[in-house]
């Protein structure tokens, strides 16, 4: 398979914020976001942790009973990020 430039991820990376936003405050599994933008689940998984580290994005990986997930994640938009977003649409 041909590598992903850094520009094209950083596109789906803007993609992927901009569902986090319209969704807000929903958390949404790593597979609802992969369906939302067609594209691979591990490749999904991958961006979103970068953009963890960014602070862009909030894992959410506990239940709403507090139980860890053990193999799901759910992901939302930063509070941060969201008010950076708020202020430019």
């Amino acid at each position: 398979m041909p590598k992903i430039s850094d520009q094209k991820k950083e596109k789906i990376a803007e993609q992927i914020l901009s569902y986090l936003y319209s969704v807000f405050p929903k958390q949404v599994f790593t597979s609802d976001i992969a369906k939302e933008l067609a594209r691979d689940e591990e490749f999904m998984k991958d961006l979103l942790k970068d953009l963890e580290k960014k602070e862009l994005v909030k894992k959410i990986d506990k239940n709403s009973q507090g139980f860890q997930y053990s193999r799901r994640l759910r992901w939302r938009i930063s509070n941060k990020a969201y008010e950076i977003y708020k202020k430019h649409q």
